[in-house]
């Protein structure tokens, strides 16, 4: 696997932020850490935008998607509002994550803790093309649970 260079800026000189980082040697998405002056803190219901202090440069034809952590969602009900979100190759302004309370207690989220994770993958642009009728299936138009439970 070749790997893809991203410019990375630290936007915060006063504040030590961590780099995004693979975990182990399998991962697919890098660690986003928080960057905060305070700590935050997230009541159940309450979705709050967690900036991370970088800025990065994604090459044209590739994506920063972010996701959810795992293991926040799943001891503390901790997930993304816009998930997966989209860092486009052509923003240079901070990362920052939409994250969200789904849990029952509040939850708080310090300077340096991994709140998400960035994969960054190959998108294609599409050409559309208008025509009277699309091409049939035997779908056809079926829709949410027309493929069964």
């Amino acid at each position: 696997m070749e790997p893809v260079k991203i410019y990375i800026r630290r936007l915060k000189k006063n504040l030590p932020v961590s780099l995004p980082r693979y975990m182990t040697e399998g991962a697919s998405g890098m660690d986003l850490f928080a960057s905060l002056e305070e700590e935050v803190i997230l009541y159940p219901g309450e979705r709050r935008l967690i900036p991370t202090g970088i800025a990065v440069a994604i090459p044209e034809g590739f994506e920063g998607q972010i996701r959810p952590r795992s293991g926040l969602a799943i001891h503390q009900g901790i997930g993304l509002v816009n998930g997966p979100g989209t860092i486009d190759s052509d923003y240079r302004g901070e990362v920052s994550v939409l994250l969200i309370n789904f849990g029952e207690t509040p939850f708080t989220i310090r300077n340096g803790e991994r709140i998400a994770q960035m994969v960054i993958s190959r998108v294609f642009r599409s050409t559309l093309v208008e025509v009277e009728d699309l091409p049939p299936t035997i779908r056809q138009d079926g829709g949410f649970g027309s493929t069964g439970v």
